[in-house]
């Protein structure tokens, strides 16, 4: 089957969907991929259009430039939304992503567009802000960083050529979430939830639970045990989380 519906290098749909009801946009971690979220794809009900997004940089876009600004990956990924057929939008990101969900919202809602509901995963509020300079390692001190979060590196780490193919990406998302800055103020309309593990070693609860000033909406925290990486324990429960979302919004009635 082919990765994607569409002609858009940005857009990854490894389940297409027939007569969609509401669209999850999906937005990976640094250095992630949009294969990251199959498995959510797969799980999900077919009224539901899964959209995993593909940074340029990377895999099959590796002879694209990747884009080191948040702000600027903000705005490509709105204007690839404004490009699908309208639907009901829920985002789900994980790290790195989680931030982008929310500066997407933000762009959504300034647009008139509300997001339905956001999913952050991985990533403490975008006002929680820790000084870290990773992007400005050396290759060697990039992925020493990978290798203390464990998860789905494993694999690169494990191969030369996979690697050094994929630091300058891991360099540009890297310096996407540590360059960005968020005031405590800034707020979405969309009920967010947040996701984290316990033992995340980039996030603390408190740190995850800041999320809930980002929002004028409903506010949900999720702990999870395990580390950066907790998704890839608990994928059965999250997959069940997001069913639920979206059986709960198809009953929903809807403004006119």
């Amino acid at each position: 089957m082919s990765q994607s519906s569409s002609d858009d290098p940005w857009c990854r749909r490894y389940r297409p969907a027939r007569d969609p009801a509401a669209r999850l946009v999906c937005l990976p971690y640094a250095g992630g991929s949009a294969a990251y979220f199959r498995p959510v794809a797969m799980a999900l009900d077919p009224s539901v259009d899964v959209v995993a997004v593909q940074y340029p940089g990377r895999q099959d876009r590796r002879g694209e430039p990747a884009i080191s600004d948040m702000q600027q990956l903000a705005d490509r990924v709105h204007e690839v939304l404004d490009r699908q057929p309208e639907l009901p939008l829920t985002l789900f990101g994980h790290s790195m992503g989680a931030l982008l969900a929310f500066e997407v919202a933000r762009r959504r809602q300034a647009a008139g567009r509300i997001p339905d509901h956001l999913f952050v995963s991985g990533r403490r509020a975008p006002s929680a802000h820790r000084e870290e300079c990773v992007h400005r390692r050396d290759d060697a001190g990039i992925l020493a960083e990978l290798r203390s979060l464990d998860g789905t590196a494993a694999l690169v780490l494990q191969d030369e050529e996979m690697m050094r193919a994929a630091i300058p990406a891991l360099r540009a998302d890297y310096a996407a979430a540590e360059n960005y800055r968020c005031p405590p103020g800034v707020t979405v309309a969309a009920p967010i939830t947040a996701l984290t593990g316990d033992g995340d070693p980039k996030t603390t609860i408190a740190e995850a639970d800041a999320w809930r000033r980002h929002t004028t909406g409903a506010f949900e925290l999720q702990i999870y045990r395990g580390g950066h990486f907790f998704l890839a324990d608990h994928a059965a429960q999250v997959n069940a989380m997001l069913g639920r979302h979206f059986a709960a919004s198809a009953r929903a009635p809807r403004a006119s």
